[in-house]
This record gives C-alpha cells, structure tokens and sequence, in this order.
C-alpha cells in the first residue's frame, strides 16, 4: 500500500503556531495532490485544504483561511501543514490524503472521495 504519515500535532496555546508534516514513504510516479482533513470530537470529517502538484493552495473550509497554509518539499516527499493564529475551534484530529486522480485539487461535491490514501491522523489540541 501506499502509506502516508503524519506528524507534528500536540498541545498548543490559542494564537499559537503548528505545522504539522505529511510525509509519503513510496509516493506514487505521476504527479499528486495532497489535501488536509480534520475532524473534531462530535463532529464530521471536513477538508482543510489541498495543494496541488505544482504548489497551489486550495482552501476548503472558510475558517482556516488567511490563518492556515501549506508548502511541499518534493525532495523528501512531504507536504506541510502551518497553521497560524490557532484557534480553540481547530481541536480536531487531522490527517493528510493523496489523490491520484491527478495534479490539481479536487474542488467539486463529493471531493474527498477522490482521495485515495490516508494517513493514521495526528491530534491537534488547543487550548488556554
């Protein structure tokens, strides 16, 4: 299979930082999107959001924009995850997916089936 590996989550102070790092041990040849998905107790799996092959930045939910971004290094395989100005309301267990179906994000209904691999997810806690 295709494993993808989260890590960089903890404890962290309201309008503090964390980046969190997904990295893909055995990538697949053809260029891919990695998207960022939380979910929070009590609550559904939502997108963050995605980058595309090439570097581009798709957000998904409205919250996290202007506060959240995400860089690739394609030499180690891993995406990133920073998250600024933390707020109580981004508590979630995050985990990092790969689409195959090709370099750009997926952006239409139903997009987070169009993810193909996912990692275990890694617990982002804020608070006072």
């Amino acid at each position: 299979q295709l494993p993808l590996v989260e890590s960089g989550g903890g404890l962290a102070h309201p309008g503090y930082s964390l980046i969190l790092s997904c990295e893909t041990s055995t990538p697949p040849s053809n260029p891919y999107a990695i998207g960022w998905f939380r979910q929070a107790p009590g609550r559904e799996r939502e997108g963050v959001l995605c980058m595309s092959a090439s570097g581009d930045v798709t957000p998904y939910v409205k919250s996290i924009r202007g506060r959240f971004t995400a860089s690739r290094d394609n030499d180690k395989n891993t995406v990133f995850l920073r998250m600024n100005e933390l707020r109580v309301g981004d508590t979630g267990r995050y985990y990092c997916a790969l689409s195959t179906s090709g370099p750009e994000c997926p952006v239409d209904v139903g997009y987070e089936s169009q993810f193909d691999y996912w990692g275990q997810g890694t617990r982002v806690t804020v608070s006072a």
